[in-house]
């Protein structure tokens, strides 16, 4: 069974007036939802800083709470909301599970082994770092791991190319590419193009999400209350 961490939860009032009190006395806001009613919750602040990094990426949470609803309830940390100044947390989304349905949710790729190409010149570029796998909530893997180790210059890995664990269904699509052996020129062409595409002062893309940002789903999704 995958190992459980002890999250302490506590009730909290609605309104910012609430919130803000809560954050001066480093707490932070937050709500459960997903199997269970919605609970507006609050958290340690030392807590959510603590698991809200990749080391605890789809890391499952036990509650301790007075909150009955709410005390042993499994849950994954989905979302954490950063100030833009003060970098402290300023909300929390707990993902409540029913453990016997199967829930979606980003892994880690990690590869394996050198790739052939690299000693011919080539560089082992990473392209895609996760995917979306959809699986039973004690069956999270930590990561999936791909071989590079056959790759030659030009040649390149994809989804389909990984081994899952029994009970794993693959969500990204199978011609994803996740690794991929290019020329020392390739990269720089490539490098100078994306300089090139975007004028200075162009409006540039939102951001991916941060390294420690949580992403978990249900087989069918389901929308996060607001936050208040």
């Amino acid at each position: 069974m995958k190992q459980r961490h002890e999250l302490t939860v506590e009730a909290r009032q609605d309104g910012k007036h609430h919130c803000r009190a809560l954050r001066r006395e480093m707490k932070v806001p937050g709500v459960i939802y997903g199997a269970m009613n919605n609970v507006n919750i609050s958290l340690h602040e030392n807590d959510v800083i603590k698991f809200n990094s990749r080391k605890f990426d789809n890391a499952l949470f036990t509650l301790k709470s007075s909150i009955k609803e709410a005390n042993g309830k499994v849950v994954l940390l989905k979302s954490v909301d950063i100030h833009p100044l003060s970098r402290r947390p300023v909300h929390a989304d707990l993902y409540a599970l029913d453990l016997t349905k199967a829930v979606r949710v980003q892994v880690e790729i990690r590869t394996e082994g050198k790739a052939a190409g690299i000693s011919e010149g080539g560089l082992l570029s990473i392209v895609n770092r996760q995917v979306e796998i959809e699986v039973l909530p004690n069956d999270i893997p930590d990561s999936l791991v791909v071989d590079v180790s056959h790759l030659g210059v030009g040649e390149s890995v994809h989804v389909s190319d990984l081994k899952l664990p029994a009970g794993v269904k693959m969500i990204s699509s199978a011609d994803l590419t996740l690794a991929v052996v290019t020329t020392i020129e390739e990269e720089a062409a490539a490098a100078t193009d994306s300089a090139t595409a975007a004028p200075a002062g162009a409006a540039t893309p939102a951001a991916t999400p941060a390294a420690g940002a949580k992403a978990a789903a249900p087989a069918k999704d389901a929308k996060a209350p607001a936050k208040k």
